[in-house]
């Protein structure tokens, strides 16, 4: 009974999330509670709540102020720099192009939010794919995977609900993945190398002079031609498009104002802070190092390199209100979705429900594929985190993936970094809000990005998995 108890929990939790039905934050709290009467242990409840929100405080506040740390390096001018730079390497080769979207927007992608990313990058990126007549949905494939990859960084969202599901420590599944990841990093540049020469054989090579001159003279020629058109008796304009023509033509007009500059960051905002610069650079690189030499728990890091960052930067304290109030959204949605999921695995395992499935699973895998269920969670990552939420694949499918490999003796690590395998396909998905700002701003339709970036974002994770079990990670 709790095995058929435990599958439709997961069951209702998937269908009403992917459906729309209930938001993450509701659907992880609600349908656990009413799971747990059903069970009959809703007298102990409480009891599986408080023992989570326990174990999950440190995941919590890791993300928080890790969010506000780099939230911080944005608005400060951080990474402006490295936008300007990889607009200039760029020129108007659409093979630089290509590859700088990738370095691009795997840079901002440190930040841990999705669409933060694509905002900046397509912001940096569009106005030179427009003038040179570029794939659209190149930008889009590309920018998808590179992010797709971060996004396992510990404070980008799986790896924290891998160790969240698991009770594990993010770090301890983090470091170890770094080889496996660099590979699938460095499979997307190679892929946006491939992908660029394809773009440059079809456009050719220009100087961005010379782009900008092609620009101008063909505004010129539009408006010499509206001009023409609309001379016919001195008065009224001529319109050949119909009666959609007034609106395509402000959508022009719309589009050539989007074309001016090649900043993807305003650079005259009032969060800049040009003389801490070096201060900000240096923070952060101290922090990334910490972090990886492990000299402090994660969260404690965040915390202390937050605070750092909001005195330093912004020593006033209604800037610091304004700076934590526009962070304050991602920061919210992130840590109440842990907090949230402390009630969904606390019923789970204090009920005894995942015990029951994982016993069933384990009689359902085949006696041979036991030993390998961390390939078989690779593998299966890939589809599972593309057709469902990473809250669904995570707190719903790998604590009973989990609980089958422990019965064949595979660690609860090994499958937590398995499970990170299918991150770069999952950053496509249409279940990832982040991906329709992409699609959105890059004036693409979501199903030619999919078309388009499927079958090399899959290509990216298989590549990671690969190295993962070629290094002895997986």
């Amino acid at each position: 009974m709790l095995t058929i108890l435990g599958f439709a929990m997961i069951a209702t939790f998937l269908v009403l999330i992917m459906l729309k039905k209930m938001s993450p934050i509701a659907a992880l709290v609600l349908i656990p509670a009413l799971f747990c009467v059903f069970v009959g242990k809703g007298a102990k409840l409480g009891d599986y709540v408080i023992d989570g929100v326990t174990s999950l405080a440190p995941t919590a506040a890791m993300l928080m102020f890790a969010i506000v740390y780099f939230g911080v390096m944005i608005d400060v001018g951080l990474f402006d720099p490295i936008v300007r730079g990889i607009l200039k390497f760029c020129k108007a080769d659409p093979l630089r192009i290509v590859i700088g979207t990738a370095l691009l927007a795997a840079i901002v992608s440190l930040d841990g939010d999705g669409s933060t990313t694509f905002m900046i990058t397509v912001s940096a990126m569009y106005p030179l794919y427009k003038r040179l007549k570029m794939s659209m949905v190149v930008m889009t494939g590309v920018a998808a995977m590179a992010n797709g990859v971060m996004n396992t960084l510990p404070w980008g969202g799986p790896t924290a609900r891998a160790a969240t599901a698991l009770k594990l420590d993010a770090s301890d599944i983090f470091v170890p993945m770094i080889p496996a990841l660099a590979v699938g990093l460095l499979f997307v540049f190679v892929l946006s190398y491939v992908l660029g020469r394809r773009e440059r054989a079809r456009l050719g090579v220009l100087t961005l002079d010379e782009v900008l001159v092609e620009d101008v003279e063909e505004k010129e020629t539009e408006t010499v031609l509206v001009g023409a058109a609309g001379s016919g008796d001195g008065r009224t304009p001529v319109r050949t498009g119909g009666a959609g023509a007034g609106a395509d033509a402000q959508d022009d007009r719309a589009d050539e104002g989007d074309d001016d500059g090649f900043q993807g960051l305003d650079p005259h905002r009032a969060t800049l802070r040009p003389r801490l610069y070096w201060f900000n650079a240096l923070l952060t690189v101290t922090l990334l190092t910490a972090m990886i030499m492990e000299y402090l728990p994660i969260p404690v890091l965040f915390l202390i390199g937050a605070a750092l960052a909001l005195t330093v930067n912004f020593p006033h304290i209604p800037d610091q209100k304004a700076r934590l109030a526009a962070h304050a959204d991602n920061v919210l949605n992130v840590s109440g979705m842990v907090f949230a999921a402390a009630v969904f695995t606390g019923v789970l395992q204090g009920t005894g429900m995942v015990d029951h499935m994982a016993r069933w699973m384990v009689d359902v895998v085949p006696e041979g594929m036991g030993p390998h269920m961390a390939l078989v969670t690779g593998v299966l990552s890939l589809p599972l985190t593309y057709f469902m939420s990473n809250d669904g694949f995570y707190f719903g499918v790998l604590p009973v993936l989990a609980e089958a490999g422990a019965a064949h003796g595979v660690s609860p690590l090994e499958m937590a970094r398995a499970s990170l395998v299918g991150q770069p396909l999952h950053m496509s998905s249409p279940l990832v809000p982040a991906v329709y700002v992409l699609v959105g701003m890059a004036k693409v339709e979501f199903g030619d990005h999919t078309r388009f970036v499927v079958k090399w974002a899959a290509l990216t994770c298989l590549a990671i998995l690969g190295a993962g079990i070629l290094f002895g990670i997986i």
